[in-house]
């Protein structure tokens, strides 16, 4: 996208639906996978007259786990407002949110950014202004061909956690890369599924853009809203971008409004002027006692935190040096680099095992050689590193590529699998140590999933054992060159393609059971 000297403006309005059990302030259920219409409601929910607000504290705790996550100040008094508007998805014609005394203050996220081919990667702080409860309202359905509207209050009352960021993102990328980072936080600590087509998460860009020189913030944005995904977000994003700037470089000014997304035409339509605070005629709601925060409740929500996304991805970089885009795959699903962490603990145990047979043969030939120089007591044995960079980053592969896959066509979790850490790590030894093929893996793969058994059980029930022996090899490969007289030619002509013909015709002799880099070695050397 060229800017011509333009410098996108973009700050975040993000709503996360929290996991509780009730909603924020009545016992109704709070259940955002219910189907059936109105039915998660209760009199308080729907504002019958009497009814009254009870604080739901489980949200008030996940509200100020995720403000910690966040790296925000936790104020010692916190209150809720009433937010005076009137649309038929809100019952009472105000909802109750936070104004001037939210629950965090002044947080920060550091993003990464990744090579794009243009650029190199880079890290950027993006600060959080805010974060406030606050309950959702419900949702208003407007029928084709009908002349009226229906309302479903299962959303309403259901608590939120309103995260406001600092116009400090300048692209859609940047955007994107903010909101992944804010879903794994969200879902490490728990707080909730922060599902964004489910609309347990929400996201409202406020975009403006800054003329040529101009340091100061633009003096309008435009909010979006309706966006479910994130590559809408980043599409929406870069919709507006070029739009602000044609009516800048016209000599006009884009209004102040708030638009729509409209995913089939992949365009923002204008919805209404965008309200100021004091439209909504805030005060202090009368049914509610402020919150106060103490220090040891503070203390021990911190002792509960997680290790958190950007802290496990230093670890992950340094214990076992894998990609970066393989570790942001691995961090998109909690349970799933959960599991593999348990598969690398099998290897390492392997590994160590392994060490201390060979110790023991060592120590055996040392009790019979006088002249053999003992081992000095306490020194470890040092494990071959080359073979646990080669196992983990296997793992790391087979967990983000074969089972994510077969996971997410079961819509299951690593823990409802029937593949344990221990035959993960097992079948990747088998395939590291040249005994199966890698089609033959995810055969055996496939069955390991589908029965929970053994890797080296099913090689064997299948008949998958992969062919190292040279002399097996060195006979069909003798056997293919005598045939192909032609194909041999054109490889000593020059054409590299007719190796691969060779090579394929060894496998297909040996029925694909051969070991293809003994293969691949062996036909060299019988054609140099």
């Amino acid at each position: 996208m060229n800017l011509n000297g333009y410098k996108p403006v973009i700050g975040l309005e993000i709503h996360v639906q929290l996991a509780t059990k009730s909603k924020m302030f009545s016992s109704a259920p709070n259940n955002p996978d219910e189907k059936q219409p109105n039915t998660n409601i209760d009199e308080v929910v729907t504002a019958e007259p009497g009814t009254l607000p009870v604080l739901n504290k489980e949200a008030v705790r996940l509200g100020v786990m995720v403000g910690l996550a966040l790296n925000c100040e936790i104020p010692e008094y916190s209150k809720f407002d009433r937010k005076h508007y009137f649309y038929p998805d809100l019952p009472k014609g105000y909802q109750i949110s936070q104004y001037d005394e939210p629950i965090a203050l002044n947080g920060w996220v550091e993003i990464l950014v990744p090579t794009n081919g243009e650029r190199d990667a880079y890290t950027k702080r993006i600060r959080i202004t805010r974060a406030h409860l606050e309950e959702d309202a419900g949702k208003n359905m407007h029928p084709e061909g009908l002349p009226y509207s229906l309302v479903d209050y299962n959303r309403a009352g259901s608590p939120l956690l309103e995260i406001v960021t600092e116009p400090d993102i300048e692209t859609a990328e940047e955007a994107r890369i903010f909101l992944q980072e804010l879903q794994r936080i969200v879902r490490y600590v728990g707080a909730s599924s922060a599902d964004m087509e489910k609309g347990t998460m929400r996201c409202e860009p406020n975009i403006s853009v800054r003329k040529p020189g101009e340091e100061s913030l633009p003096k309008y944005k435009v909010e979006v809203k309706n966006i479910n995904s994130f590559k809408f977000a980043e599409a929406a994003i870069n919709y507006e971008i070029p739009r602000h700037i044609e009516m800048l470089e016209a000599g006009g000014m884009p209004k102040q409004v708030t638009m729509g997304w409209n995913e089939k035409t992949n365009k923002t339509v204008e919805q209404r002027s965008k309200e100021e605070a004091n439209d909504y005629r805030y005060f202090p709601e009368p049914d509610l006692a402020p919150m106060r925060f103490t220090k040891e409740f503070l203390d021990e929500l911190r002792g509960d935190l997680p290790e958190l996304p950007s802290q496990k991805r230093v670890r992950f970089k340094q214990e076992f040096a894998l990609d970066e885009s393989v570790i942001e795959t691995l961090l998109n699903w909690k349970d799933l680099n959960e599991y593999f962490e348990d598969v690398v603990s099998e290897i390492d145990a392997w590994i160590i095992t392994d060490s201390s047979v060979i110790l023991s043969d060592s120590e055996e030939s040392q009790s019979s050689d006088p002249s053999a120089s003992p081992q000095d007591d306490g020194k470890e044995i040092s494990q071959d590193d080359g073979k646990r960079a080669r196992l983990i980053k296997a793992a790391a592969n087979w967990c983000i590529q074969e089972f994510s896959a077969l996971l997410n066509a079961d819509l299951a979790n690593p823990s409802d699998s029937k593949v344990s850490a221990e035959n993960m790590a097992e079948l990747v030894k088998l395939i590291d140590a040249g005994k199966i093929s890698g089609s033959a893996a995810k055969q055996v793969f496939k069955k390991m999933y589908e029965t929970g058994g053994e890797p080296d059980h099913i090689v064997e029930e299948l008949g998958l054992s992969q062919v190292s022996d040279e002399g097996a090899i060195e006979t069909a490969v003798d056997e293919i060159i005598a045939a192909n007289p032609k194909a041999v030619e054109d490889y000593k002509a020059g054409q590299q393609k007719s190796f691969g013909f060779l090579v394929g015709q060894v496998m297909a002799a040996m029925k694909g059971k051969a070991n293809p880099q003994v293969v691949n070695e062996i036909l060299k050397e019988k054609l140099s």
